[in-house]
């Protein structure tokens, strides 16, 4: 039996704040449940939203991590996982529909938890902008990583950054907006899984 308290994250009512509850708190209540059953430690935990735009076009997509591992096999590497059911946009028509350049989009190696079983990795995605732009995430575990079970070790963190046409870095949170420029870049750096088992 399943006991949800009223006025919770879970069961909230009138006047209380609540956004992303598809996107980012289901994450935490599947991760949540694996763990309490102990049968697959925590996934990357977050759907990694970005949004940009300006008067002329306006672009959404989630960004893939690691996996959780399990007593039977390795997390994956770069894929959504639990609630999410969406593919991002290929590099060609991102490119031909919006004035940027995906300069780098790749597995982001020993992100992914160590254990008997590992973690998955997750991505890193580097978008240079053609055009001055808003930008806007919305990202969890940027400071506090998914757990490993049984001796595995967590997954890394998350991390979002802007590197500036001019070489300066401007490090963001798990949440937020920002003001872009042509030649500006946005850099996401995914989470990944949590390991399982110690490892031998």
């Amino acid at each position: 039996k399943i006991i949800i308290p009223k006025n919770s994250i879970l069961n909230p009512e009138y006047p209380a704040a609540v956004v992303a509850g598809n996107v980012e708190t289901s994450q935490y209540i599947v991760d949540c449940l694996y763990g309490a059953l102990g049968v697959l430690a925590a996934s990357q935990g977050t759907m990694n939203n970005v949004t940009f735009g300006n008067e002329d076009c306006q672009y959404y997509e989630t960004i893939c991590g690691g996996a959780g591992a399990s007593a039977d096999f390795d997390g994956c590497d770069a894929v959504h996982t639990h609630m999410t059911n969406s593919r991002i946009t290929d590099p060609e028509v991102l490119e031909w529909r919006f004035p940027v350049v995906l300069e780098e989009f790749c597995i982001r190696k020993n992100s992914g938890g160590n254990g008997k079983h590992h973690g998955g990795n997750g991505v890193i995605r580097k978008i240079r902008f053609l055009d001055s732009m808003t930008v806007s995430i919305l990202s969890s575990h940027r400071l506090k990583p998914g757990f490993g079970l049984r001796g595995g070790l967590a997954g890394s963190t998350g991390h979002n950054s802007i590197l500036r046409y001019n070489g300066d870095v401007v490090e963001l949170g798990g949440c937020a907006e920002i003001n872009m420029q042509a030649g500006d870049s946005l850099i996401i750096k995914t989470p990944g899984g949590g390991g399982y088992g110690y490892m031998e």
